[in-house]
Parts: C-alpha cells; sequence; structure tokens
C-alpha cells in the first residue's frame, strides 16, 4: 500500500544574501529562465511526482507570496490540495518552528510521511525515488544530498556516512567542513517522529528552531536516518551569485541545466515558446528571449523576461533581465541584473570598466522600479537600490563598486518575515 504524503515546502524566508533583489519581494518569487519563479520548480516536483497534498508556509512578504500561490494554484488544478500557511502571530522563528505552528495541517491531512521541502531551489527531481529509498532502508527519515565542490561546502550542511549510507554526523554550515557530501535541505520524515522532535524542539528556549542547526544533529544521533545521493542538477538560490549563475547555466550549445518539455515547469501562467514580438528589427544570439519583448538592438548570452524593450544600437550580453524591463537607444548593458520594471535613458553605460579577475563577482545589481536617466554611466559590481530615479544620479559617472540609494525615500528592508 503507497504510503500518504504531505509536501510542506518553506516559503517564508527573508533572503537576506540576496540583497536589493529581495528588499520588496520573497525569494521564492524571484523570475528566473523568463518567464517562472524560483518557487515553480518545487512545486512542479511535487505534482510530477503524485503528491497531492502540498502545503506552503510563508512568512517574508507574505501577501504577496500568498497571491502568487493563488494564481498558481488557479492555473494548475492537477494540484488538488495547495494550503497556503501564514504564522498564526508574529514570524516564524525558524524553519522547524514553522513545522511546529502548523501540527494541525498534519493531523488534518493524517500522513504517513511527510516531506520538507524549501522553496529556492532550482531542480528537477522525482521525489518518488527518494521515498522509495526511505521505505527500502527502513529509515525514520532521510536527508537528500549532493556532491559539492568542497570549497563550497562551508554553504550546506554537510553529513557524514557509515557503509550503509547513515548519516552519523550532521553539521549545518560549517566553516571547516570535513566532508562536501551537502544537505539539500530536502527531508523525509516519518510523521510520529517529525511531530515528536519538533515539539520537543519547541520547548526549548536556547534552540534556534531550525531543521539544520537544532533537529537534524539531534536525530542522527538517536534514529535511524539516511542519506538519498541526487545526481542531477541542483542549485540553492541562497547568493545573488548563485542566482546569477543558474540562470546562466540555461544557456549555451550544451546548458547545464535545461527546461525540456519532459518535466515542465508550472507557473502561474500558461507558457508559451520562448519568441518575440513580430517588430523585432534586432539580432539575439545564445539567448533566452521571452514573449511579448521588442528588440531594437543586440541581446548576447542574455536571460529577457515578459515585456523587455531594448532600444536600437542597445547591446546587452551576459544580463538577466527582468519583466518589463526598458532600455533606450544606444545603450550598454554588460554582466547585470536589473529588476523589475527598471528604465535605462538613451546612451547609458552600465557595467563598463575593465573586466576583473576570473572568479571575481563583478556583476552590477538594480532593484526594482530604477529609472536611470540619459548619459549615465555605471561601473562594475555597483548595487542600485529599489526605485532609484534621476534625482539620485548626481553625477553621470558612477564607479565600479558603488552604492546607489533612494535619497527621497530610503528603502526600509525591515517588512514583516521570519528566518525560514
Amino acid at each position: 500500500m503507497e504510503p500518504r504524503v504531505l509536501a510542506l515546502i518553506l516559503a517564508g524566508g527573508r533572503g537576506k544574501r540576496m540583497d536589493v533583489l529581495c528588499y520588496l519581494r520573497p525569494k521564492p518569487a524571484l523570475p528566473f529562465a523568463g518567464g517562472y519563479r524560483v518557487i515553480d520548480f518545487t512545486l512542479s516536483n511535487c505534482i510530477h511526482s503524485g503528491i497531492s497534498g502540498i502545503a506552503a508556509l510563508i512568512d517574508y512578504q507574505r501577501v504577496d507570496m500568498a497571491q502568487y500561490l493563488k494564481k498558481w494554484h488557479s492555473t494548475n488544478s492537477q494540484a488538488s490540495s495547495l494550503s497556503i500557511l501564514p504564522p498564526s502571530s508574529g514570524s516564524y522563528a525558524g524553519t522547524a518552528d514553522a513545522v511546529y505552528q502548523n501540527l494541525d495541517v498534519i493531523e488534518t491531512q493524517d500522513p504517513d510521511v511527510v516531506f520538507i521541502l524549501a522553496g529556492d531551489h532550482v531542480y528537477k527531481m522525482d521525489y518518488r525515488k527518494m521515498l522509495e529509498f526511505h521505505q527500502k532502508m527502513h529509515a525514520d527519515a532521510t536527508v537528500g544530498i549532493v556532491r559539492v565542490p568542497i570549497e563550497e561546502a562551508y554553504r550546506f550542511g554537510t553529513v557524514k556516512l557509515d557503509t550503509d549510507r547513515r548519516i552519523i554526523d550532521f553539521v549545518e554550515k560549517s566553516s571547516s567542513p570535513e566532508t562536501n557530501l551537502a544537505s539539500m535541505g530536502i527531508y523525509i520524515f516519518n510523521r510520529e517522529m517529525l511531530v515528536q522532535y519538533v515539539s520537543k524542539d519547541a520547548d526549548k528556549s536556547s534552540s534556534t528552531h531550525d531543521f539544520g542547526y537544532a533537529i537534524l544533529p539531534e536525530i542522527v544521533k538517536k534514529e535511524n536516518v539516511f542519506a538519498y545521493e541526487f545526481g542531477g542538477y541542483w542549485q540553492d538560490i541562497g547568493t545573488v551569485e548563485s542566482y546569477f549563475e543558474a540562470n546562466m547555466e540555461l544557456l549555451g550549445i550544451q546548458p547545464r541545466f535545461s527546461l525540456d518539455s519532459n518535466w515542465p515547469i508550472l507557473t502561474e501562467t500558461e507558457i508559451s515558446e520562448m519568441h518575440m514580438s513580430s517588430n523585432n528589427t534586432g539580432t539575439i544570439v545564445n539567448s533566452l528571449v521571452s514573449e511579448g519583448c521588442v528588440i531594437r538592438g543586440r541581446v548576447n548570452n542574455s536571460i529577457l523576461s515578459p515585456g523587455v524593450r531594448i532600444g536600437e544600437r542597445t547591446e546587452v550580453r551576459d544580463s538577466i533581465l527582468m519583466p518589463d524591463v526598458a532600455i533606450g537607444d544606444d545603450c550598454v548593458i554588460d554582466r547585470c541584473i536589473l529588476d523589475q520594471e527598471v528604465s535605462i535613458g538613451n546612451s547609458c553605460y552600465i557595467g563598463v570598466g575593465n573586466r576583473l579577475f576570473p572568479g571575481s563577482w563583478d556583476v552590477t545589481v538594480f532593484g526594482k522600479e530604477v529609472k536611470v536617466p540619459p548619459g549615465i554611466t555605471i561601473g562594475r559590481k555597483c548595487r542600485v537600490l529599489p526605485k532609484v530615479d534621476a534625482a539620485d544620479f548626481i553625477e553621470k559617472m558612477v564607479s565600479s563598486g558603488s552604492t546607489i540609494y533612494h535619497k527621497q525615500a530610503p528603502i526600509n528592508n525591515s517588512p514583516i518575515g521570519g528566518k525560514i
């Protein structure tokens, strides 16, 4: 008999390391690959894996997140159950607290096993295979893992295994990791054990109330916890750098990650084939261009979301342009992320200057609704906060590494939100 399954998607974190891209939005709602959102990948994995009981635990910018999830559920009616669960009061204190505050949902759904999933990862995974492994090993809990370069392992929880793939040690984000086996932040728990441990954790005032720091290190010492190794593409969208990298890995003759139709990514609207408006007169090379874009210049090795407009003799290269970005004539946009509704005047040069040495982060990032007047030059590795407008550009030249603030109405990056 097939076990009853409930998937809880943690979609409430503030995404502090995403900087200006998450000042005005929850990280799981970040546009990705033109027409998608980051959370679409986890939601789609659930649907294609036959999981009909899904709940999203939301917190930071919860109103916007809830609106998006409602649109997504309306479009994807095959998701027979999608519960949207904000905190009952205040904010969630951590990932484990988020689950604890929703134990009534677990009781109502009455699952045999519970998947704990992150809403900010890009990957395609059949969760049924992980569940089969969990059952085969007679596990109390199973942790999804991937192998990462050892120099990047500090970003993740890491595990040590015995010869039977049992986890004998779990350390969250060690500054000196001893292994490159990284937790994906994907867990399967037998229901009774999950309820027991999050309830016990809730009584500890000193706890971080987090699965990685508080729950997993304790249960691996006492319970049968196994590691399921995932061999496909997986990217944790934890930083602006990883977000940029994951988008760029969609490009090229042999991309590291592809959006093929064998495992379609479901989003809030029906996605058409990537194409341009009929009035394009420009050139497009090795790029993903969404519907509704108007290209009159040149786009190279870039990703354009719906509604982007590129002026005449303008060149966009190695960049990500989110919905409704408008760039004037005679501009250069080089290694940039331009958030929604950014407007660039004529004869602007964004991301100019010598390339930094290989491996250095030199991408210039704009927040939402920035308006750049004509004739402005901005260097590499700059930050432009949301809603910056023409009056905020005192000088025509902005040096590399600078930050530009909206002087009239500074962004208060402290909306309601918790730690999941």
